[in-house]
């Protein structure tokens, strides 16, 4: 089975087993995550917020399991993210550890677990591709007015991409919550295979629309078309060239022979 097979699979999977669970006990579960949030949010001040590490430092990296998000997991995801502009759906699992890297999206800890929410940043990050999955690879394709999903226990976000920048590892100031901000971050490493930098595309909350992600998805799948479509012309105009430059020699030096 490919990765795209599996992942989708166990997005599938996760979706079946929400619908099979009491709504009080949805209730319950998003009452202590919100409680879990609420702990992160307590202060407006940066400095009492839980210290954030780099998700791709080697103490991150050899992270096992996280169980702090255990009551929003559901057949160990706490969701998935859905990013049409880069033809991506993912699942997203607590922790950043690499064993989760390795088949989604990890959830940055220290940061608001992806309900929702006034005073919540929560913080997404997968590697630039891996060799059998892109993943965040086109991550840097994505633009501010651009929109991605998140999935969870409890129903559908929407976010709209407001901010993008490059930073230094050691620099996370911007992945802490803002008081009264709804904020979804998108982490990945940058530039892609030197991995000296994050890229960060961060999104804002916006009221979500049924069916709005499928919209967008069409609309991603036109641009891919519509770029495919362009790089073919310019290859077969760029062939059709070589191709008469060389039909020329050769009647050149056919002429040649003869004379």
């Amino acid at each position: 089975m490919s990765y795209y097979q599996a992942s989708h699979a166990n997005i599938n999977a996760f979706k079946r087993t929400v619908t099979t669970i009491d709504r009080t006990e949805i209730q319950r579960r998003l009452g202590l995550t919100k409680t879990y949030n609420a702990s992160l949010s307590g202060t407006s001040t940066q400095a009492n917020q839980p210290v954030l590490k780099d998700p791709y430092s080697e103490e991150q990296k050899k992270a096992r399991r996280a169980e702090y998000a255990r009551m929003l997991e559901v057949r160990e995801q706490i969701g998935h993210v859905m990013i049409p502009k880069i033809n991506q759906d993912l699942p997203i699992y607590a922790g950043s550890g690499e064993d989760n890297l390795q088949r989604g999206v990890g959830h940055l800890e220290g940061t608001s677990l992806p309900i929702g929410g006034p005073s919540t940043h929560a913080v997404l990050t997968a590697h630039r591709g891996l060799p059998t999955a892109r993943l965040f690879t086109d991550l840097d394709k994505m633009r501010r007015g651009d929109r991605f999903y998140i999935e969870h226990l409890g129903g559908k976000l929407a976010y709209q991409v407001d901010s993008i920048k490059v930073i230094t590892p050691d620099r996370l100031d911007d992945l802490y919550l803002v008081p009264g901000k709804d904020y979804v971050t998108l982490l990945t490493c940058t530039p892609y295979m030197i991995n000296s930098h994050r890229l960060l595309v961060r999104g804002k909350r916006i009221p979500y629309k049924e069916g709005l992600e499928h919209k967008d998805q069409q609309l991603g799948h036109r641009g891919q078309l519509i770029t495919y479509g362009f790089v073919s012309l310019v290859l077969a105009l760029v062939l059709g060239l070589l191709w008469y430059r060389q039909r020329k020699k050769q009647k050149r030096r056919q002429n040649e022979t003869k004379g």
